[in-house]
């Protein structure tokens, strides 16, 4: 079975770690669609995929290599964050029979087992323990954790030390995506996050399954708005992107760029003409109820 995984760890300034993984990564007949580091969340996503086996092994050896350079107690960053690898997502690219629940499960008793660390499943992986959402199960980052009795699926019961615990499973497709604006405005991005969380919560269907965040990129002397579309056939990126920039015209706010973060389906393309888009972002799921 052929899977997709897209791991969100805590560096985003190690040049060394980031080339390891290129390298890592490499002739083991996975496709990279996305590998990329950023200093201001001091945030690496990746995203790849290849035969579901292959795609565990190189995930254990990224794990391998991170965990050895990562310390939370030493980051900073503006990106929310409760562990080393934060949260590793899976998601089914065909229909070949295959027990990815089951899959998931050893794995994370792997990790867990080798590294101390506390794993929570989450979306479709969880089990009835504890919220399955991201965002829930990351509030309070990682200063959050630490000093509490924990509740994770696998591992301690309390938060590793460095590392502090990681949330692991499969879900559905989502659209990452980032709109810049050339402007030190904090308070406008911010207002306009909270304005789009405040109006998916009483049902304005412009913002269904949206989540959004106000960031500042200091770095680029820049302010982020930044997105998570997680139902992307009800809510398109275009449609969110205009939105934002009619929004800052009226502010008087100048944009900058847009983002993509990761990959988008194919089928989201003529929606997402907003979204500048790599060849090897664009990813096909082979198979209607996943794609969805």
């Amino acid at each position: 079975m052929r899977l997709l995984t897209v791991p969100n760890w805590s560096f985003g300034r190690d040049k060394d770690l980031l080339r390891l993984f290129d390298d890592l990564l490499q002739g083991w007949g996975l496709t990279i669609h996305f590998l990329q580091s950023d200093v201001d969340h001091n945030r690496t996503v990746s995203a790849f995929s290849g035969e579901a086996e292959v795609v565990f092994e190189r995930l254990e050896r990224l794990c391998e290599a991170a965990f050895e350079r990562i310390d939370l107690n030493r980051h900073m960053g503006v990106h929310p964050r409760i562990g080393a690898l934060d949260v590793c997502p899976f998601l089914r690219l065909d229909d070949e029979v295959y027990p990815l629940k089951l899959k998931i499960e050893a794995f994370a008793q792997r990790l867990s087992d080798r590294f101390d660390l506390p794993i929570y499943l989450y979306e479709k992986s969880e089990q009835g323990k504890h919220a399955n959402d991201l965002p829930t199960l990351r509030k309070g980052g990682f200063g959050g954790l630490l000093g509490q009795e924990l509740s994770p699926d696998f591992g301690p019961n309390h938060a590793h030390k460095f590392l502090g615990a990681t949330v692991m499973g499969e879900r559905n497709f989502l659209i990452a995506m980032n709109v810049n604006f050339r402007s030190d405005n904090l308070d406008f991005v911010r207002r306009l996050a909270r304005q789009m969380r405040v109006s998916r919560d009483e049902g304005d269907a412009r913002f269904t399954g949206i989540r959004a965040l106000g960031l500042p990129l200091v770095s680029r002397h820049m302010v982020q708005l930044s997105m998570n579309l997680t139902q992307p056939d009800l809510t398109p990126p275009d449609a969110v992107v205009e939105w934002a920039l009619a929004a800052a015209r009226k502010a008087g706010v100048q944009h900058a760029e847009n983002e993509l973060i990761g990959v988008i389906r194919e089928s989201d393309l003529p929606r997402a003409t907003r979204l500048p888009v790599k060849r090897e972002q664009v990813v096909t799921f082979f198979h209607a109820k996943d794609a969805k």
